[in-house]
Parts: C-alpha cells; structure tokens; sequence
C-alpha cells in the first residue's frame, strides 16, 4: 500500500492539489530536516518530487469517494562536503526517507549566490588587476561573469567555472563591452581562481549606440501608434483557485519550478457533446535548453550551454512587468524557489494569465450562392495565455503557453535581449581575412553564431493514458488512367509505431503527420482520437555526431521521441548537466527501444533556431519567435466551436459610437 495522508478541507475542493509546488513553509520544512543531519550544505534544487502517476490517476477518479493521496515528498539536489546528495523528504511525516551521494558525472544547478561570489574573485586578483591597468581600464568599472566549461572527453574534473569580464564606464549594456582575451578559471568548492590567462589584447568596444533604455533615447521618437488598451468591464473569464485554472473549456493546473519554470499538468478540456471532461496532456513543460556557441578560441569553445540544467529556466525568471510584459487584463501569480541556504525566496508576478483577442478570426464563412441574402458568418479568436519571462544571462526568453477554444495548445518561444558580443580588432567588414566566427555587428563588435535547442517534455494522454504514436506520410501517387486527365495525387499513410526506435523522427525530409492517438477509442465514424503535433520552425544541429558537446546535446539529434512512462526520465539532458558527460540523455534511454503501442507514452519535442546575428540585433534584439501547436485529430466528433458565441459588446464610458 502506498503511503497517505489526510487533506485538508480546503484540499479536499481541489483535485490536483498533490501537484501544487512547493510552499515557503514546506521549503523551510526541507531547509530544517536536511541541516538536522548536515551542516555545510549548499541547496542547488528543491522542487515536489512528482507523485506516481497510476496513483494520482487513480485518486483523480476516485477522489470523491477517498480523501487520502499520495505522500507530498520533496526533491532535493545538495551539495555537502563537496559531494553530491540526491535527497528525499517526506513533507506530511517530516523525515528524510533517502540521503544518497550522487557518484555519476557532473555537477548540479549553479547557485546566484556562487556565481556572484566566483564573479567578483577577479576584481581582487593581482594579475587581473594588473591586465586591467595594461589596457588603460579603470578596475572600478568592470564587472564580471560566469560561465559553465562543458565536457571534453576528460574524467572526472573539478567543480569550476571560467570567468570573463566587461568594461561599464557608464554603459548598463555591459555585454557590448567585453574585454576580451582574459580568462580566469574558478574552484567553486575551494572558491579560489585556479588558472589565468591573459592572451591577447583587444579594443573593447565603443558604449556608443549600445543603451536600450527608453529614457536615454534622444530624439525624434516614433510617436505614430496612438494608445490602445484592453478592457474587460465584467473582469475576466478565467478563474484562479491556488494552482488550477478555469477558462472557457479548459482546465489545468499551473505550477513553477525552479528549474523547468512553467509546469502544466492535468490539462483538461470539456466536450459539450458528450457532457464530461477529457484528458488531453497529464504534464508539459520547457525539459532543457541547448545553446551552442560556434566560436573556436580559446576563450569561447566552452561556451556550449544547457541552460535548465545548468542555470535553471525558473530560477532566472523575472518579475513581470504589468503593462510591458502583459497586458492591462492580466493576472498574476508568484513563484517561490530554494536560495542557497536552503531559505525560500518569492519572485513576484512570475507568471501572467490573460485573455488575447487581437482580431483573429476563430472561424468564418461567408456563401453568397444561396438565392436570396448573403449568408457570412463570423467568429471571433479570444484565446487564454500564460507566460513566462526567463533571462539566462544575456538572453530573454518568453514563455508562452496558450490555450484556445478549439482544443489547441500552443507553445511559443521569443528570443530577445542581448547578443554575446566578442571584442575584435575590426572596425569594416572589409578587414576581414579570417574567420570570425560571426558578424560584424558595429565596430571592434562582434555577434557569435550560436544555436537555440529548446526540448519539450510532452506527456499527452489522449483520452486515458493508454496511447500510440502514429506518423501520417503523405506519399504522392503518379497515376495514367484513361478517362481522367490528372497524372498525380498524394494518399496519407500511417505508421502505428511500435517501438522507440520508430518514433525517431528529423523533420524536413518528407511531407508527414504526427499525432497521438488512444487505440482503444474512436469516433462514431471509426476514426481514432487523437492528437497532432504541429510543428514550427525545422531546425536540426550542426555539429558532429562525435563532437562532445553534441554527445551532451545528444536529445537533438531527432526533432521527435516518444519514450514509454518513466517517472525519472525528465529532463532531456539528464539530471546532473554541468560538466556532464550525456550518459543521462533522452538519447540515452530511447536507445532501449522500448515498446510503446498503446502504452503510457511522453512525446518530446525539440524546437531549433540557428542564429546568425545581423545589425538589427544590436543592441538589443527584437522578438524572434518559433514553436508548436498541439491540436486535436478526430478527438471531436465535428467542430468543437460550432457554437461559439460572439463575446458581447463592450461599449466605453463617454463613448458615441
């Protein structure tokens, strides 16, 4: 029998709530237990460690007959001693269950506090110092960061990060003024510089044309949009209670995570005509980001980042910006995360919910062959977003998850922020006889090449969660057929994959279809139902199947997985990242070939950008976007929103029209 426990009453009201995360008082509950055993530890992730899933599917349907579910637990990743802990709590009885030391490859999630601490190392630092005087630099204004060093081929090396810097003088853009050829390497363990070099001297860049501040543009301004808002009178038609979420059809469950950010779960969506709620998606979220930089020097070949693993998507989310970030109509909700020494710290305003109408047309048609009047029918798109902002760095991703009144979920990533700029000796394009790595963005500045490989943890249950993957081809047919002029046509033909080997799937070679369908299920004409995934922007790396970075990266490899179930396969490039060795990979486990017709199956998806950086991205970029939709395949017995209503007319105070 699995351990229980009793729920509140106010638990009780809510289904999903064993999915809630981590509270400030349960973070602190951690905090207590842990340090009762240990005293020098460092806390690198504490999230909910997740509950079984035939457990929770079994409380889900039976919870109004049993107030028990499974034993809340925490997860924990520590550092003790300068050993890795993989650590367990029971949060309803209040003891650690499992302590055990972490003997693979790699290291844990950085801490701010580390990289804050390595950060200003060099700015006591002799022989820095000294490089900084050389270059004529005041030391007062440089400012340094971190970055994680990848894997080689090596054993097991040090905990370490290497550290470059950039010259402010009045500048906020700091990452347009590197100072480059300085690298210093940093012990995190002893926290010490361990190596550095200085190997060459180059110009840093001009803080000219490089602030992105509003208040420190000089004229003219583009002033030719005139103000627009969203108003919403009767408030808006979501409802919040705790973590589940109510809009129109859909229900879901939202929770933040310290290092996946936004986690949905227990997605949901009514069907009117058969008057239930349908499963859709048990759990979706944002697995791991893969960013390669393309430089080969010395002080850039390392620069091959796993940003969740290494950094943490929700640890360097942002407070939102109301109004900025979102709209006059939305919703906000906090974000708790485990600091270094194990206390909780709150980001405000982490996520934003709000209602997007901007004219979209949800359906039309207008038939003017009818004798008599024209017959037009229109149907407006109002659609439900969640969002998130992450900033890793340099780099500002925009999370969005989005929920539409056909079924869809859609997934959309922004790229924005700053480009990691190198120092170079160029000031034309003209000088150039080398490679470069990049583009010569302004003078003395360069913008790297570099890679964006974002891996979605999909599990869908289509219906239940017995479901099968199916590759739709459609495979054009040349035909000569006497009393018919055409010679071609294409068929769609489907593969019911088997094993995992046949769900490897690189996009662009061919015209096909993917959906997730529940075999056991079908539509009253005898179709399977199903969902389909709709992919964006066909991106696929680069690099050498033997180059060690690709190895980390190795979930890359296929834009498309489906694994079989597995409570610990979560993140695509493994548990522990930094300094990893890809021996814990989505490339790792789906090389069992497992089974996976009709099974518990998760889908993964990795969405690509290969970015060559062109002016327009200095000195800040504007919003490059990429993603997927998921939407249903005969999961409806026609069109789910047939009758839709037009939202009434909202008229404005001391308006006439």
């Amino acid at each position: 029998m699995p351990a229980l426990y009793i729920l509140s009453a106010a638990a009780k009201k809510k289904p999903d709530a064993h999915q809630d995360p981590l509270t400030p008082n349960e973070l602190i509950q951690v905090q207590t237990l842990i340090k009762i055993s240990h005293q020098n530890v460092s806390f690198h992730y504490v999230g909910l460690d997740e509950p079984k899933k035939p457990e929770v599917l079994s409380w889900l349907s039976n919870h109004q007959l049993n107030n028990r579910i499974p034993h809340r637990l925490a997860f924990v990743i520590a550092r003790i001693d300068s050993k890795t802990h993989e650590i367990f709590v029971d949060l309803s009885d209040n003891l650690v269950v499992s302590d055990k030391v972490y003997n693979g490859h790699g290291y844990p999630l950085l801490t701010f506090e580390e990289q804050t601490a390595a950060n200003e190392l060099p700015l006591t630092y002799a022989p820095f110092i000294a490089s900084v005087e050389k270059r004529g630099l005041k030391l007062s204004e440089v400012i340094c960061s971190s970055f994680t060093i990848g894997w080689y081929g090596g054993k097991r090396t040090k905990r370490v990060l290497k550290v470059m810097c950039y010259y402010i003088d009045g500048a906020v853009n700091f990452y347009m003024r590197p100072i480059e050829g300085i690298t210093a390497t940093v012990d995190l363990d002893e926290m010490n510089i361990t190596g550095y070099h200085d190997r060459l001297m180059v110009p840093v860049p001009k803080a000219d044309g490089t602030d992105y501040r509003e208040s420190t543009q000089d004229p003219p301004f583009d002033t030719r949009l005139k103000g627009m808002t969203v108003f919403q009178p009767d408030g808006p038609s979501f409802t919040i209670d705790g973590h589940s979420v109510r809009w129109a059809n859909w229900e879901f469950h939202l929770a933040f995570d310290m290092r996946a950010g936004p986690v949905i779960s227990l997605a949901s969506i009514y069907d009117p005509e058969k008057d239930e709620r349908r499963r859709v998606m048990y759990r979706g979220y944002l697995s791991e980001l893969f960013v390669p930089y393309m430089d080969l020097t010395e002080e850039w070949y390392y620069r091959t980042f796993l940003d969740a693993g290494e950094f943490g998507i929700g640890l360097c989310a942002n407070p939102l910006k109301p109004l900025r970030d979102c709209p006059e109509n939305a919703v906000f909700m906090d974000g708790y995360f485990t600091m270094q020494d194990g206390k909780p710290a709150k980001i405000s305003k982490v996520f934003c919910l709000f209602e997007r109408y901007a004219g979209d047309i949800l359906w039309r048609h207008t038939e003017p062959a009818l004798p008599g009047d024209t017959i037009t029918e229109v149907r407006q798109e109002t659609s439900l977003v969640v969002r998130m902002v992450s900033t890793v760095g340099n780099y500002d991703y925009i999370i969005d998850w989005e929920f539409k009144q056909t079924g869809t979920i859609k997934v959309t990533i922004g790229l924005s922020g700053l480009l990691a700029i190198k120092g170079s000796v160029y000031t034309h394009k003209d000088q150039i006889r080398e490679e470069i790595y990049g583009t010569l963005l302004a003078e003395n500045t360069l913008g790297v090449h570099h890679d964006h490989f974002l891996s979605f943890h999909l599990d869908l249950d289509v219906d239940g969660d017995a479901n099968s993957f199916i590759k739709t081809n459609l495979e054009p047919v040349h035909v000569n057929k006497k009393d018919i002029p055409r010679k071609s046509y294409w068929r769609a033909v489907n593969q019911m994959a088997k094993t995992e080997s046949d769900a490897k799937i690189k996009l662009g070679l061919g015209a096909s279809e993917f959906l997730v369908v529940n075999p056991n299920k079908k539509t009253k004409v005898g179709n399977y139902i199903g969902y389909r995934l709709i992919p964006g922007s066909v991106s696929s790396p680069l690099l050498s199947e033997d180059d060690f970075e690709q190895i980390r990266g190795g979930f890359t490899k296929y834009n498309l997985w489906v694994t079989p179930y597995n409570k610990s396969e979560k993140w695509a490039g493994g548990l522990i990242v930094d300094q990893g060795h890809g021996d814990d990979t989505l490339a790792i486990w789906s090389s069992r070939n497992r089974k996976i017709e009709n099974k518990d199956i998760v889908l993964w998806y990795t969405l690509g950008f290969h970015h060559v950086p062109h002016q327009e991205d200095f000195p800040v970029m504007p919003t490059l976007s990429g993603g997927f939709e998921l939407r249903p395949a005969n999961f409806f017995e026609h069109n789910p929103v047939l009758k839709v209503k037009v939202p009434k007319q909202v008229k404005w105070p001391n308006c006439t029209k």
